[in-house]
């Protein structure tokens, strides 16, 4: 959950984005940061938070409140609230943020019409139905003969085919939190709409939630009377088979609130379209901002006023009896013994005395739990700190942040700029610490905040490499990285340029400063780690190379700065702003937007208040080091898979994103993929992958299942035809934690390994993003969850749905014992998952006692719990039926009897390194994955060490080797052939000649402007791309792309040839004005090179001014100048 250190004026906390806590269309259970036995107390629950990861966490429910009954029997509660067996969800404004849209849909509608009309003119008939809300408006405006039927169809094309895309993230943050909860609690749910079904389906696909959650669906189609009418709520009620005394309706609309009083049930009410007040209209049950502000504890008892209430009741009755009067208790006391027992005094005496009794032994629970809890999570307390606890705690649910829907982005940046004046103006702030001089830096020399990043808007991510959610925000940084690396952008630094300066001069300058400084906005990795291994330098640098990270990281293994800024999870974003003050702490992968919003405003507010600086930054990246990758046959390969009966070896070459074929003695056969990241089918050599890991081969049809990891897809590669096809997963995370799509409509996250059960044809498949166990049947191509609810940690149950992974890594077949033996990495463990039930149970390593507790881990060989692993990321169930284990982070190879439990060391020192050998005297640096070869051989993918070793078993112990790969080379860039340029242009195109002078080589910068008040299109993007004449005589790169926010590109061009030649480089320019058309304009700019005779690289600016054509006919130059800079 996202925590922010930036106090208001008053000196509470503030959210920065109270509605956004992760991503839109997660349909994920909330992985909980902690689940305590129902033995221990809150106090103990405090001293055992744990650092979290991921999505928001929810904390566990008080001790106090009463326990949920079975799901037979619904949910008995006090009687102020009585009895809940189901929650009724409204859809639009309350699972989906689909009331704007809708609004907008029907805005087009009546535009197709000629009538004007505004988003707010359907706010009256908003939960009506589609007829209604249509048709409420045409007759506001006097529409006449309007068709309600040809208008609701012409509406829903709209809207299907323009706002409601599937999985386009419009589901409410928390929605689903809440319906998992509900179900946890056995309450039935189901979804009552005045919207047709059509619309019900589309909204619920576009914002992630599966129908298969739901137990009905009640929608508008079948029914002539609609909200407020209760007649929806009540078939919901009679389908569901629950009386309507014991339903609980979430509603937005006034209407819908109506309907659930005129059907007898019970209301709680959502402020995302209508005020409070004139939802008070209808008298709901209870008022909360938004789903994600409503608790089980609002559904089950009413809130929380219920308890207290209760309790005070309760306190006033036994005050009573202590101001009873003297008379009346002595009184009392001739009547006997047993009128003794009964007088209000020997009853008061024995309550005191019972709570005596129980403070006094359940303090000592207390006390003796939190020291057993602190003992078995000792490591992970060393995480905790006091700031980090009042983080987690004290985060507040208003502030001036607080997302209203239908907002624009320009009032949004508005907003957060206002925040920061005023943030500002406040005087009272928390200050970012200082780097310790002694923490070593990657990807640049050492940085301190008062020398090197005063002036800059600094955006540190703490992250730990073993973390797939820190994996999962790789590219919204590098996305935000590049999209303000020029910020405050060339046409402002334009404006600001001294008048003495020509055009020439200062376009040349300026895109000389932008290209080479790249410094106003600067993302810093903050590596906090969670394993031992992962505090090494070298180990973080290998992560760094094999993310491809390009922003400086620095080494904080001590977690000095977490503690300091009150970090508690992994990813954890905290904004820096110039003056070195904490603008905004957030957790969580997802927030994309957010983090893009706070960085782009922040620019703009710092660059107006002259506070943003332009020193270079001395960088160098670790990947322009280290010339041993480029010359290196694999490149941190994953996994391995083999086919004995064709002696063929299968080498998931992962960041090369391909395919390595050898034979069992290395010996180069075949490689599918070219090396470049993608998701492509077809031939060997077009195909793309993006980190291959997980392998697994069918030998009865020639085919290799490939975990294609960062693609979030399962590929099917075809010996056979030698094609690639793609079996599942769409090249986007998903969030869906049930699946049973088939083919490409199904969505994954981050598969990590896969393995065949021929008998079945079934892959099952470690998807490590959402911690579980999936299966695919290869002969309907339906893909769906085998084992795992999605919460991360270790709990081993007897089903499926009671079973919960922590990013599990590698996964084996034991075919006769009808098992997978499973690698769940973040647990450091082994787990068995039987493969008739679902359920599973630990074989070694991992805490048998806290499944939440992840952080048990070290290097110890012994017996079943006993054992230390860390963070294991392979395993093989092998012809010995022993288990073998790649111990990543341990550089070990393991034995693990099933049978026994009994764990014991075959080869690794438990030191990263690189030795052949005698097995307890090699080394190995992170070994992901290995397979059995057969005749007491085992291979290995040692991944940090790029290469592929050996291990031969024997009784006297076992030999270590490396494994000679024979022909196998790393792959060469694909050339790039530029298109020849075309003679003919379109009419409508402005040719713009440039003199491209001498230079051996340079950069091309795009410059295009257009007129205040105009924008860039957000959803058809200006685009280029480039021509040459002759075809080999220069390059050009990129051949195409896409214009920046502010119409800036930049190319970079090499010329093949002494000889002239000419580059073209055609533009696309689409721009609107608000609230008008958008417009589009051409332009082609011929640049064209003089004979070669310099080699100081050129800076050549390519810029334009656009003016609408209905101003002018044509667009106007602005300037095209150059500068060679040495």
């Amino acid at each position: 959950m996202a925590r922010h250190l930036a106090p208001s004026s008053s000196g509470s906390l503030r959210r920065l984005l109270a509605s956004r806590h992760y991503p839109p269309a997660s349909p994920a259970p909330p992985p909980r940061p902690l689940l305590l036995p129902k033995t221990l107390s809150p106090a103990a629950a405090a001293a055992m938070q744990l650092p979290r990861r991921g999505r928001r966490g929810v904390v566990a429910a008080s001790a106090a409140a009463p326990a949920p009954s079975s799901p037979e029997t619904g949910v008995a509660a006090g009687a102020a609230w009585g009895k809940v067996s189901a929650v009724l969800f409204d859809m639009d404004g309350v699972l989906c943020n689909s009331e704007e849209p809708s609004r907008q849909a029907g805005v087009d509608v009546f535009a197709e019409m000629g009538v004007e009309v505004t988003v707010d003119d359907f706010v009256p008939f908003m939960g009506t139905g589609e007829a209604n809300f249509l048709g409420g408006v045409a007759r506001v405006k006097g529409v006449k003969d309007f068709d309600p039927e040809s208008a609701k169809k012409r509406f829903f094309e709209i809207y299907l085919d323009k706002y409601a895309k599937p999985n386009s993230g419009i589901g409410f943050p928390g929605a689903l939190d809440l319906i998992m909860e509900c179900k946890n609690a056995g309450l039935k749910v189901a979804v009552a709409s005045s919207a047709d079904r059509i619309k019900v389906d589309a909204n619920l696909a576009a914002a992630g939630l599966p129908v298969s959650l739901f137990d009905a669906i009640v929608s508008a189609d079948a029914f002539e009377n609609l909200k407020p009418a209760p007649d929806i709520f009540l078939a919901a009620s009679k389908n569901l088979g629950v009386d309507t005394n014991e339903c609980i309706v979430i509603e937005d609309a006034l209407a819908g609130v109506q309907a659930a009083k005129a059907a007898e049930m019970r209301c709680i009410a959502v402020t995302t379209t209508l005020e409070e007040d004139a939802l008070q209209q209808g008298s709901p049950s209870l008022i909360r901002k938004n789903i994600g502000d409503i608790s089980i504890n609002d559904i089950l008892y009413g809130g929380s006023n219920a308890h207290r209430n209760e309790w005070a009741e309760s306190t006033e009755n036994s005050s009573s009896l202590g101001n009873a009067s003297p008379e009346s208790l002595n009184g009392a006391t001739d009547s006997g013994y047993s009128d003794a027992e009964n007088s209000p005094r020997s009853k008061n005496e024995r309550l005191l005395g019972s709570r005596r009794e129980i403070l006094r032994y359940g303090s000592l629970g207390i006390a003796v739990s939190c020291i057993f809890v602190t003992i078995r999570n000792w490591k992970a307390m060393q995480f905790a700190s006091p700031k980090g606890l009042l983080n987690f705690f004290m985060g507040g649910d208003s502030s001036i942040f607080g997302y209203t829907e239908g907002e624009s982005l320009s009032s949004r940046v508005q907003q957060i700029k206002k925040y920061l004046a005023d943030f500002e103006s406040g005087g009272s702030a928390t200050y970012v610490p200082e780097f310790p001089r002694k923490l070593d830096w990657l990807n640049t020399a050492p940085l301190q905040f008062g020398r090197d990043l005063k002036g800059r808007v600094v955006l540190l991510d703490f992250w730990t490499y073993c973390c797939i959610n820190c994996m999962h925000v790789l590219p919204d940084l590098e996305f935000i990285e590049k999209k303000y690396k020029d910020k405050p952008g060339m046409l402002k630094l334009l404006t600001e340029a001294p008048a003495h300066m020509d055009a020439k001069s200062t376009l040349g300058g300026i895109f000389t400063h932008m290209l080479f400084d790249n410094v106003q906005f600067t993302v810093v990795g903050v590596h906090s780690a969670k394993f031992d291994n992962e505090k090494d330098l070298e180990a973080i640098r290998n992560a760094v190379l094999r993310y491809n990270i390009t922003h400086p990281v620095v080494n904080d293994g001590d977690m000095y700065l977490w503690r300091e800024l009150g970090v508690n999870s992994w990813p954890t974003f905290v904004l820096i702003g110039p003056n070195g003050k904490v603008l905004a702490q957030i957790s969580g992968e997802g927030h994309k937007k957010d983090l893009d919003e706070v960085v782009g405003a922040a620019l703009e507010f710092y660059e107006e208040k002259k506070l943003l600086q332009n020193d270079p930054l001395p960088l160098a990246l670790e990947k322009d080091k280290d010339s041993r990758l480029l010359t290196s046959p694999l490149k941190f390969p994953g996994k391995l898979a083999i086919d004995l009966q064709n002696n063929r070896l299968f080498i998931s070459d992962s960041n090369h994103n391909r395919i390595v074929v050898t034979n069992l003695e290395g010996q180069f056969i075949c490689q599918v993929g070219n090396s470049e990241e993608g998701l492509v089918d077809g031939p060997f050599d077009a195909a793309l992958f993006n980190r291959p890991q997980g392998l697994a081969y069918n030998s009865k049809k020639n085919i290799l299942y490939v975990a294609d990891t960062e693609n979030h897809a399962l590929r099917e590669i075809n010996f056979v035809n030698e094609t690639v096809r793609t079996l599942a997963g769409t090249g986007t995370k998903g969030s869906d934690y049930k699946g049973g799509g088939q083919g490409t409509n199904q969505v994954l996250n981050s598969p990590w390994d896969v393995c065949y059960d021929p008998s079945e044809e079934t892959l099952y498949i470690a998807m490590a993003g959402q911690h579980q166990i999936w299966k695919h049947n290869v002969r309907d191509g339906v893909t769906k969850v085998f084992s795992g609810d999605g919460y991360e940690r270790n709990l081993n149950g007897s089903s499926a749905t009671r079973t919960s992974f922590a990013q599990p890594s590698g996964i084996s077949l034991a075919p006769e014992l009808q098992e997978l033996f499973v690698a769940d990495s973040e647990s450091s463990s082994i787990r068995a998952v039987n493969l008739k039930t679902g359920g599973s149970r630990l074989l070694a390593g991992g805490d048998p006692v806290f499944p939440e507790n992840l952080f048990r881990f070290g290097d110890y060989d012994g017996t079943g719990s006993d054992v230390l692993l860390q963070h294991p990321l392979g395993v093989v169930y092998a012809s010995d039926k022993q288990i073998y284990i790649a111990d990543s982070y341990n550089h070990k190879v393991k034995r693990l009897d099933p049978v026994t439990r009994k764990v014991t060391t075959v080869a690794g020192t438990g030191r990263a390194g690189y030795k052949d050998g005698p097995g307890l005297s090699s080394q190995f640096s992170e070994p992901a994955g290995l397979v059995e070869v057969g005749d007491g051989r085992l291979l290995v993918a040692d991944t940090n060490n790029n290469t592929i070793r050996y291990i031969t078993l024997s009784d006297k112990g076992a030999e270590v080797k490396t494994l000679d790969l024979i022909g196998v080379q790393p792959p060469s860039p694909k050339p790039k052939t530029l298109k020849r340029l075309r003679r003919r242009l379109s009419i409508d195109t402005d040719v713009i000649n440039v003199d491209g002078g001498s230079s051996k080589e340079g950069f091309l910068s795009l410059a295009i402007a257009v007129p205040d008040g105009y924008h860039f299109s957000k959803e058809a993007r200006s685009k280029f791309d480039v021509e040459t004449e002759p075809a080999n005589a220069i390059e050009i790169e990129p051949t195409n792309g896409f214009l920046n926010s502010e119409g800036l590109a930049s190319l970079k061009f090499k010329r093949m040839s002494p000889s002239s030649s000419m580059g073209r480089i055609n533009c696309k320019i689409y721009y609107c004005k608000e609230d008008e058309v958008c417009l589009y304009q051409s332009v082609a700019f011929d640049v064209k090179f003089r004979e070669e005779a310099e080699n100081i690289p050129a800076q050549i600016t390519l810029s334009y001014s656009v003016v609408p054509r209905e101003n002018s006919g044509s667009a106007q130059l602005m300037a095209a100048g150059k500068n060679a800079k040495v």
